[in-house]
């Protein structure tokens, strides 16, 4: 793990100490990011071999570079994860992806705002939203 990510696992552990913030944030996440990917799933961009590239694998590109300069090893495991939840997303009507976009969210909510009584990291820092995709990852494969 490079010193950036310790850095930003800490400063983003010290907005998520509560059990109920963790578990609101646990399937809060990875739900708001299945629905992020069904919703940019929505843009396609050009067709590739056959198959429709989307703003959604894209974004998945993109959030991999960023990772793969914390941590080569989370990096590939995030990537893994991201690729399951794109296959899915594509399965996903946009209402259904809106609702656990909107569902994620109020979960995020409650997780602070119930539990933790603190806003949001990402608040203070916007590459947080990026940082607590890769915390919950490393929480759950016990690297963080």
């Amino acid at each position: 793990m490079s010193p950036a990510l310790a850095r930003d696992f800490a400063d983003y552990a010290a907005f998520h100490t509560t059990s109920g913030n963790k578990a609101c944030h646990a399937l809060g996440i990875p739900v708001i990011v299945l629905a992020s990917f069904a919703l940019l799933g929505q843009v396609p961009l050009f067709t590739w071999g056959g198959f429709t590239v989307t703003a959604a694998e894209v974004t998945i590109a993109l959030l991999t570079v960023y990772y793969l300069r914390l941590d080569a090893t989370l990096a590939g495991l995030m990537l893994v994860a991201y690729v399951a939840l794109d296959v899915v997303a594509r399965l996903l009507s946009p209402a259904v992806a809106l609702a656990l976009f909107v569902f994620g969210w109020i979960l995020q909510g409650v997780g602070h705002y119930v539990y933790e009584k603190k806003s949001p990291a990402f608040f203070r820092n916007v590459a947080h939203l990026a940082v607590g995709q890769l915390w919950i990852l490393a929480k759950a494969v016990g690297r963080a």
